[in-house]
Parts: structure tokens; C-alpha cells; sequence
């Protein structure tokens, strides 16, 4: 059972992106309290996704539950976000943008990449280059993105999918997950579709739990 942690800053803000500006909420737990720090990327861009999807939301505030801090941010064209799509490519851009930047804001902390559906591919992508401590991806839209062409990052990785996904086929992302070399911690959520409609709370506990549990699936 989780307590909750309330972050002791939540400001909006723009960090310097390649592109222009980019929004971002920062969720600070402070120095003292929180043990790393999590870059979250949202949904696809063209498709209506932003960090204030309900499901980046229940990320963040799983995480922060964990004692970690949070900054979630509007990918380039997105709300007041400078730039325009860019098919993935300059989304990791800003992605590493942003992570530059919060690793100024809690200096020594490791990083914890997230993201959902679209923002999985970003996510793994900034795991991969910035050497994430963990990695953590909802309904990754492998069926759409060049997933398969990425290495697995030595790290501790949950991947959260539904079974009754209507947007990223559920047999795919698990066949998939099934051939990664250390196999991630992989949880199928029977009967849920891919936005988690009333399943929010459920989604929000097995992150939690999954990182209090410090169960490690990077090989180690």
C-alpha cells in the first residue's frame, strides 16, 4: 500500500528546447527527499497527446508516490512548445533537452525514463543514450515505431500493456517483450484498452510497487 508524497515544488515552466521553448510541469519532492529524478514523454503529438494526458499524469504521480521527482513537458509543436513534429527524431531532441536540464535541477540523481505509447519510443531512446537507471513504458506503440531496431537498455524495465489495446495490437508488444534479452518486467492488464479508461488507480499502483520492490530485470 502507498502513502503518497506531495512534491514540495510544482511550477510551469519552459526549458530551452532545440526547437524553441518547451512546456514542462516540474513536480520537486526536494533535494533531500527524493531519490531520482523522472523525464516523462507524452503521447503522439498529431494525435492530441500532451503532458496532461491522464495517463502521463498517473505516471508522474506513481513516481513521485515513489519518491521520485518529475518533469513532464510538451514535445516541439505542442501547446506553446516552439518547432513541429518531427516524426520521433527531434521529439529525442527535446527529450535529452529536457534531461540536460533536470540534471542541473537535481544534480548527483540518476535518471528514471517514462513515457506512454509514442512517448515509449522516446523514453527508450533517452534510456538508452543517457544511461537511464530505469525505464518505464506504457502500451509502447511498438507496431509503429522502430522499437525492434533498438538495443535493450542495462537497466530495470516495466513495460504496462493491456490486453484489450484498440491502438497498439497487445500480441505484438508481447511477443516483443517476450525476445528481449534480459526479458523486462512485463505486466498485461486483462480487459484494458489502450488510454486505461478507469483503470488509472490500478495503472498507478503497479508502477509504484514495481519500483519500492527494487525487483531488477537488467541482467545483474
Amino acid at each position: 500500500m502507498t502513502t503518497g508524497v506531495r512534491p514540495s515544488i510544482s511550477e510551469r515552466l519552459n526549458i530551452e528546447g532545440p526547437a524553441g521553448p518547451l512546456q514542462a510541469i516540474v513536480e520537486d519532492l526536494g533535494q533531500g527527499s527524493s531519490c531520482a529524478f523522472a523525464v516523462i514523454c507524452h503521447p503522439h503529438p498529431l494525435y492530441g497527446g500532451t503532458m496532461d494526458n491522464k495517463v502521463v499524469v498517473t505516471l508522474a504521480r506513481a513516481l513521485q508516490d515513489a519518491g521520485i521527482s518529475t518533469v513532464r513537458f510538451n514535445f516541439r509543436g505542442v501547446g506553446a512548445s516552439g518547432g513541429a513534429y518531427d516524426d520521433g527524431r527531434g521529439e529525442t531532441l527535446d527529450a535529452e533537452a529536457v534531461a540536460d536540464w533536470a540534471a542541473r535541477r537535481w544534480p548527483g540523481k540518476p535518471l528514471v525514463s517514462a513515457g506512454f505509447s509514442f512517448g515509449s519510443f522516446v523514453a527508450l531512446k533517452l534510456a538508452l543514450s543517457r544511461g537511464a537507471s530505469r525505464l518505464i513504458t506504457i502500451a509502447p506503440a511498438v507496431t509503429r515505431f522502430g522499437f525492434s531496431g533498438l538495443a535493450r537498455p542495462d537497466c530495470p524495465w516495466l513495460i504496462v500493456q493491456g490486453d484489450a489495446d484498440e491502438v497498439i495490437e497487445p500480441r505484438v508488444v508481447i511477443e516483443w517483450a517476450k525476445l528481449l534479452r534480459p526479458e523486462p518486467s512485463l505486466v498485461v492488464m486483462p480487459g484494458v484498452g489502450h488510454f486505461f479508461h478507469g483503470i488509472l488507480a490500478e495503472l498507478k499502483q503497479i508502477i509504484t510497487e514495481e519500483i519500492r520492490s527494487g525487483v531488477s530485470h537488467s541482467g545483474t
